[in-house]
Order: structure tokens, then sequence, then C-alpha cells
């Protein structure tokens, strides 16, 4: 009896893929930039047509988050990116400097693997295809198995836009036969040129650790500091905003809360008042031993789900209006639960007696977990903003805003993106938010400026300098002994 090896045949499907994809990409790679970019603008309008479907297909599928806020996201993604990279020069000549004789030619790393989370499927397949294509690469996409269906749907209606705009076949495409075995060939595989990891932490060591050139990035833990000059309500009102957007399932969004001695009680009142619930004691811990699992891995039965749901899961009872779960953070580290990152509305509370102590505990939860991904602060003190920018282990400080949103660019004037780096902190090769010039190579070149003769025509002429300047300081030092030793005999 014949019996399929999966494993086999989908290290084979990969093969085929990135065959394709590098014979398309050879062929984007001799295009202008107005036929990349009418592509691109073929496939974001696609996309946004598309944006309500693909939202409730992905909400269905993985059951985490608000298919209406990932219509929000797949805007983002989409319309948001285009309005963005419209105008950016990506291929050919990007720039002369006709001073110091160099030219900038735009090359584009060739074929990219991307690979696919379940919290943000079709967004994150948006918004890679988008800035591959931009920067003249292919890309095949390995799909996170939670969300297989809604992200295969997301690439099937990029492919057919695409080549309708003159894209070569096989410029994008996705695994279908989805294993383990599979992703890992598509990382592997010589002919890949960049990995794109955006996923949990295994998935990004093992993008670093495959040989093959990769961005990835890791977990956001950030904290949101509500200093004492802020604008209660409003951080309220947008930490809110923020942690209920669809479910908290962005990474960027705040994971806990640091407020100083003196302002507990306002705060604790103003988030009560806009439907937070503070857990008591003894329910935040069954809640604590629900989220975070006794491996130190996040609870994934919580991810994306409603304050009432994670609740029920948990053994605890809640309000039926509660719109986040606030519990006390305690401390930070392994055995504290609400200090690392919680992707559903929850979120640790932390107080501190002055601004400089929530600078400290702040460098702790990030260092602890989420270094390099990033951090809120309310404020009106941009002396406080300026303090915590440079001290802060972040590739991004967001100001007065909703973390989750500002953090991808929609609220702020970042670059819209679903991939965040983390830095050289954070494990990241960028702590760029990754556009399409994070996809391209830099080919420069250079005119020759000057001969042999005039380098040493120069190093000459500053020794001589030098030891004009040597004499003049000797003869000034002589003149001064002089001096003294006059006024001492005249006494």
């Amino acid at each position: 009896m014949y019996i399929e090896d999966k494993d086999l045949l989908s290290i084979q499907e990969v093969r085929h893929l990135i065959q394709r994809a590098k014979v398309a990409q050879q062929k984007l790679a001799l295009m202008s930039q107005e036929q990349i970019d009418t592509i691109v603008k073929v496939v974001a309008k696609a996309c946004y047509d598309q944006r309500e479907r693909l939202a409730k297909m992905a909400a269905e599928e993985t059951g985490f988050g608000k298919w209406q806020d990932k219509v929000l996201k797949n805007a983002l993604a989409s319309k948001g990116i285009l309005e963005e990279i419209k105008d950016m020069r990506t291929v050919g000549i990007l720039r002369e400097d006709k001073e110091n004789k160099v030219i900038e030619v735009g090359v584009p790393v060739g074929v990219v693997a991307g690979l696919i989370p379940s919290t943000n499927p079709t967004s994150t397949v948006m918004y890679k295809a988008l800035i591959a294509l931009k920067g003249g690469n292919s890309i095949v996409f390995s799909p996170h198995p939670h969300a297989a269906k809604c992200i295969n749907e997301t690439v099937d209606i990029i492919k057919k836009a695409a080549v309708s705009a003159g894209c070569p076949e096989g410029a994008v495409s996705v695994i279908q036969r989805v294993s383990i075995e599979a992703t890992n060939e598509l990382m592997k595989h010589k002919d890949t040129n960049l990995i794109l990891a955006t996923g949990g932490n295994a998935m990004v060591k093992a993008a670093y650790s495959s040989g093959t050139p990769a961005i990835g990035v890791g977990p956001g833990n950030g904290p949101a500091f509500i200093e004492k000059t802020a604008d209660v309500p409003k951080a309220v009102r947008q930490i809110l905003d923020s942690k209920t957007f669809d479910n908290g399932v962005i990474c960027a969004s705040e994971q806990s809360i640091i407020v100083e001695e003196e302002m507990k009680e306002k705060v604790v009142e103003e988030f009560k008042r806009q439907g937070a619930y503070f857990v008591p004691k003894e329910d935040a811990k069954k809640l604590g031993a629900f989220i975070i699992l006794p491996s130190g891995a996040m609870n994934p039965k919580m991810v994306g789900k409603t304050p009432q749901v994670i609740a029920k899961l948990a053994g605890i009872s809640v309000p039926d209006d509660a719109r986040v779960l606030i519990a006390d953070g305690e401390g930070v580290g392994k055995q504290y639960p609400y200090s690392m990152e919680k992707l559903a509305p929850v979120l640790g509370f932390y107080t501190v007696k002055t601004w400089e102590e929530a600078c400290e505990l702040s460098i702790r939860i990030l260092h602890h977990e989420g270094a390099g991904h990033t951090l809120a602060i309310h404020t009106q003190n941009e002396n406080i903003v300026r303090e915590f920018a440079l001290r802060k282990p972040v590739s991004r400080l967001l100001v007065n805003t909703p973390a989750a949103l500002g953090g991808v660019g929609a609220t702020t004037g970042l670059f819209p993106a679903f991939t965040l780096g983390c830095g050289a902190v954070g494990g990241s090769a960028t702590s760029d938010n990754v556009s399409p010039l994070n996809l391209i190579n830099i080919r420069r070149v250079a005119y020759g400026t000057a001969e042999l003769a005039d380098l040493r025509k120069t190093e000459n002429q500053e020794c001589l300098d030098c030891q004009v300047e040597k004499q003049i300081d000797e003869e000034q030092l002589v003149d001064l002994l002089v001096q003294r030793v006059l006024s001492k005999l005249t006494k």
C-alpha cells in the first residue's frame, strides 16, 4: 500500500515555489520604477476592496480579536502602505550626489520568505507583499497553520491583481502543504535571499539561525507610564482604546501601567469610570496562573479573547461590561505573570514614588521581556520625554498616543508596518518599522575625486601644520616661563 510522505511533499512544494519565485524575480528586476509602482498600486487596491471580507475570515478562522478592528488593520496594510510608499524610489537610480560624485542604485534582495503569524494574518500578508514587490522582490509566504485559509485567500487576491498589472507569474505564492519541514526548507534554501519573520520567539530564533539573512522581531512587553503632568482622562482613554483594539493582539500594545503614588487614586478611579475592572487579589492569582503557563509562555487560549471569555476560562467572575482586566503587577520576573507580554485585554498595574523610579522599573520590565520593542509615556513634560528617550532600551517611544496604533504607524508619523524591528538589544537586525528600503540593497557608483599624490600632499601639509603649531606652542611656553622668572626677580 502506497502512503504519501506529507513532509517530503511539502518540501518539494517549497522547492518548486522558490524556483518559480526566482525566475519571476529576475523579470521583476528588469522592470522600471513606473512598472513596479503600477503593480503595487493595483495590488493595494485589490486588498483594500476586500478588507472587510478578509477581516471576517481571519476572525472566524483564528478566533482572535474583532473583525471590525481587523478591517482597519487591513486598510492600513493596503491603502495606508500605498500612500506611504507610492513616491518612494526603490529600483534604478535612487540618488545622485554630484558634489561627492556618488550615484546610488536600488537593487532588489531577491526572493523573500514571508513568515506570517495567526494574530495579524491578512494584514501582515498585504503589508509584506506590498513592501516586497515595491523593492522588486518576489515573496513566498509560509502561513501559520491556524490561519492558513484566510492567508491563502489573501495571497490569491494579491496574485491575481499583480498578474493583471504585468507582474510575472510566481512572484507571489504561498505554501499549501504547511509543515515545520516546509518552513525550514523555505528559510534554508540556497535561493532564498532574505527572511522576513513575524511571530513568536521560536520562529524568530529559527529564522536567525537558518544561515539566511533575516529580519525578525521579538515579543513586545511595553509599559505605559502615566506621568503626573498627563491629561489623565485622555491617557486612560488612549490606553483602553489601544488594549481593546482587536482584543490586544498587536504586540506594540500596552502590557502594564506605571503611575506615581500621588496619581494612583486619580488614575484608578478614571480607569474604573471608563470601564476597566481591577481584579481582586485572590482572583488575580487564578487569572495569573491561567494567562501565563508554568513554562513561562503565554497561554494561547487567552490570546485575542474578551475579558469575559478569559475570566471564564480562568475560573473567576468579572462584570459583563468590563473592557479590560487590571491586576497588581507586584514584581518583575517569571514568577510575576503580569510583568509579561499578554496579547489580550489584560494589564499589570505598578505604583512608584517618582518618575525616575518609573524609568528604572520600565527598563526592568523591558529587559525581562520585550527589550527593543515599544514603550508609551503620557506626559506634558518634554524634559521627561527626553530622559526616557535617552535611556530606554526600545526602538519606539510613543508619547500621548495609543501604543498599539502608534507603534504600527496609524496614529503617529512612523512608517505603517506590521513588522516592528527591535534592534540589537532585542535580537533584531533592525530597529525600523520595516519598509521597502529594508528589502533592497544599495549599489553605489563612486567616481574618483583624488590621486595618490594628492593624498600624500595633504598628509605632508598636515604634518607641516602640526610642526608649526607645536613650535608656536613651545615658543609661547618659553615666553610664559621667562615672564614668571622676571616677575619673581623684580619683587
